[in-house]
């Protein structure tokens, strides 16, 4: 309930990224980093002695992620590209493995066959290399 409050009064206070990027799911995607700071600020509360600053610093630098990714999603539509460029647009800031999932987060305007194609067109131009089936499929750039 807390984070979607915190939603909440960022929208009204003029922060409308929750719109585009999921909060939630970045927070629950560094759940660890969420309880540690939250343990972190709570501590030395019962004296009055508890400090804010680690829990600030997590959600800051959250907002911060999903401004970037905000960003990155509308380079990847700005203008007219066919699917298999947009696709490989969104594998060059990829590091290490990523899912057909992860494409499809950064690519919300192309349907899940137009991802697969271009996914399975770059594997055979040799620009990425497939591990995995089904469900436990990834990816990673050779470059």
């Amino acid at each position: 309930m807390s984070r979607l409050l915190t939603t909440l009064l960022l929208y009204r206070s003029g922060f409308y990224v929750g719109k585009y990027i999921s909060l939630e799911a970045k927070i629950a995607k560094n759940k660890d980093l969420y309880y540690e700071a939250l343990q972190a600020s709570k501590d030395g509360w019962l004296e009055g002695k508890e400090d804010p600053v680690p829990f600030i610093k997590f959600l800051l630098g959250t907002i911060l992620a999903a401004y970037k990714d905000f960003g990155d999603r509308f380079s990847l539509v700005e203008g007219k590209k066919p699917a298999l460029e947009i696709v490989r647009m969104a594998t060059v800031n990829k590091i290490g493995r990523f899912t057909k999932q992860d494409i499809r987060e950064l690519c919300p305007s192309l349907s899940i066959s137009s991802i697969e194609g271009a996914l399975r067109t770059l594997v055979n131009n040799g620009e990425l290399i497939r591990e995995g089936s089904g469900k436990n499929t990834c990816y990673y750039r050779i470059n």
